[in-house]
């Protein structure tokens, strides 16, 4: 685990009561009577960082504590994030998107209002705040903490004891404004305005640091990179009317037809038939597809085509029922939920019984069977030549995680800085992993961060194997905290279709496609120029260094390409929790 102890504090002693009101906030927040900023010292910093279409819901000036000295600033609330913004602090313009201080909306788990060690309680939308808070505490998805509260003696005092023409005091006011702004962001009314460009700005154009597999061009590279030549890039899905969750593009074998995949892939849940995810240069297959589709009524046809696509031109077939041992959805939610409770700097749980409560949220636990899993299935695909086929009832979530460990496992240059970037683009931002619903995006009760589960099996990796690993931890977390920044559409959308459609890649009536990099349409929440790999435009230099690895040895294992029995060097699982071993090869 290596996000624990990330909360930062921030404190806050209001000055006089106000009347109990309620927390839905006015009709329109733009309107709600703000008054001007008081100083022009204030007002550059409200004014600087705004990106277009970004909108100030409402502000407060007050004090950060937690920090020695104290900071003095001003709590910000746009219609994109949260922000505390230091007295004569400037935003960066080379990192635009985000900053230590930011606080997303699509982060913010729950808000509570303080006032003493008793008084607590729940903000939500049209509750009554009855009582005026000491403090506002901001619990985020990404196990941060903000405690933001007010003082007289931080800056311009007079401004704490103006209120706006509705009576309101700018510390009701911008509670109002985070309780409302949150809400609508839960009913996935995200950002509609704003317009992340900076990436297309200068040059019209940009080219993305990865492949991002939107274009058949994509996955034949792709194909001939893995070296694939018993497969080809089906187009059955170009206009996604098989499947708007699969991608438009994916790899079938050479002698099955399209007319042939489009049947066989109906019998399938969701129509998510068996397609290739990487092909072992030993010459093994290791292909993903759905649960089978009950209610269909295959005839002899169709039951050939799907034996023959699992067989894959092997003699030697292994169906693995990806959920056999391993975790339920829920299971995984409520994990997560124990292990941020327990590692918010809030957390009432002794030092010396930190442990024991860890082993409790059963965390630890989930991370193991999957490495544990994954590492069966990487013996499967290594040790003979055959056909390995994962299958999962929705094939959207833990077929994607154990893929990804099983190459991470076998493949070295699947442990590269841009190989890795390359694996999580193919088997979960193109193969439609929900990260919308997963990551609680939609309010939907499907909540689970199953990609939060696979990052933290890769850090147990990292740690266990660490010249293996061209990227560090930093890289990780870096990519851990992406999922809760909406800046672009890789982690914003549940399937590759609803990602198309919203940065305007193709028309929802004709559903002609437009492959490459478009200019945003007017109103687009955000730029199809840019992808969660544009690490420039939230990272400085110096922290892009840190994504890379300092112990990675490229030479370390040479012939961890080659079958087990060839002498492969593939990685060896650590049990986390016991702290024994398991060969993955």
């Amino acid at each position: 685990m290596w996000w624990g102890g990330r909360g930062q504090s921030f404190n806050v002693t209001p000055q006089k009561e106000e009347p109990e009101m309620g927390l839905s906030g006015p009709k329109s927040v733009q309107g709600s009577g703000m008054p001007e900023p008081r100083s022009h010292q204030l007002g550059s910093c409200l004014a600087s960082g705004c990106l277009p279409g970004e909108q100030i819901l409402a502000w407060a000036p007050g004090v950060r504590k937690g920090l020695e000295p104290e900071l003095p600033g001003t709590l910000i609330c746009s219609n994109l994030r949260v922000t505390f913004q230091p007295c004569g602090w400037q935003r960066s313009e080379e990192t635009p998107l985000s900053s230590e201080y930011d606080f997303s909306l699509a982060n913010i788990g729950r808000l509570e209002a303080v006032n003493g060690l008793s008084r607590v309680q729940l903000l939500r939308p049209g509750s009554l705040l009855k009582f005026i808070p000491e403090e506002i505490l901001i619990h985020g998805q990404d196990f941060r903490l903000l405690r933001v509260g007010f003082e007289a003696g931080g800056l311009e005092p007079q401004a704490f004891q103006s209120e706006t023409k509705d009576g309101m005091s700018f510390l009701l006011q911008v509670t109002m404004a985070i309780v409302q702004a949150r809400a609508q962001n839960s009913q996935a009314q995200q950002y509609a305005g704003i317009t992340l460009s900076k990436a297309g700005q200068s040059s019209g154009s940009r080219k993305p640091p990865i492949p991002l597999l939107e274009t058949s061009e994509d996955w034949e590279i792709e194909r001939k990179k893995q070296g694939a030549r018993g497969w080809r890039v089906s187009t059955v899905n170009e206009r996604f009317d098989v499947a708007t969750s699969l991608p438009r593009y994916f790899w079938v074998p050479n002698r099955t037809l399209d007319s042939e995949v489009r049947r066989a892939f109906g019998h399938f849940h969701q129509s998510r038939g068996p397609r290739l995810s990487w092909h072992h240069p030993g010459g093994s297959d290791l292909l993903r597809c759905g649960g089978f589709y009950t209610a269909s009524d295959p005839n002899k046809d169709d039951i050939r085509v799907v034996e023959s696509m699992f067989q894959a031109g092997h003699s030697d077939i292994v169906l693995v029922d990806t959920m056999d041992e391993l975790p339920s959805l829920a299971d995984v939610q409520l994990a997560h939920l124990r292990l941020r409770a327990l590692c918010l700097p809030d957390s009432s749980v002794a030092e010396d019984k930190w442990l024991s409560a860890l082993d409790g949220t059963r965390w630890l636990d989930y991370v193991r069977s999957c490495l544990r899993k994954a590492s069966d299935i990487s013996v499967l695909v290594t040790s003979r030549v055959r056909s390995v086929v994962l299958q999962e009832r929705g094939d959207r979530d833990f077929n994607g995680l154990l893929s990804s460990l099983v190459q991470l496992l076998s493949a070295p240059e699947a442990r590269t800085l841009l190989g890795f970037q390359s694996l999580v683009q193919r088997e979960w931002v193109a193969a439609g992993h929900p990260f919308l619903t997963r990551l609680g995006g939609t309010g939907a009760s499907e909540e689970a961060p199953v990609f939060l589960l696979f990052l933290d099996c890769v850090w147990q990796l990292l740690q266990q194997s660490p010249a293996e690993f061209e990227f560090s931890e930093f890289f990780l977390l870096a990519l851990h905290d992406s999922v809760r920044v909406p800046d672009t559409l890789t982690f914003l959308r549940d399937t590759p279709w609803e990602r198309g459609k919203q940065s305007g890649q193709f028309n929802t009536y004709t559903q002609v496609y437009t492959a490459g990099y478009s200019q945003p349409p007017a109103g687009n929440s955000v730029n199809p120029q840019l992808s969660v790999w544009d690490w420039d435009l939230r990272y400085s230099k110096e922290q892009i260094l840190q994504f890379h690895n300092l112990g990675y040895d490229p030479e370390h294992c040479p012939d961890s390409w080659l079958p087990r029995q060839q002498g492969c060097c593939c990685l060896d699982i650590w049990d986390p929790k016991s702290g024994s071993g398991d060969a993955a090869t």
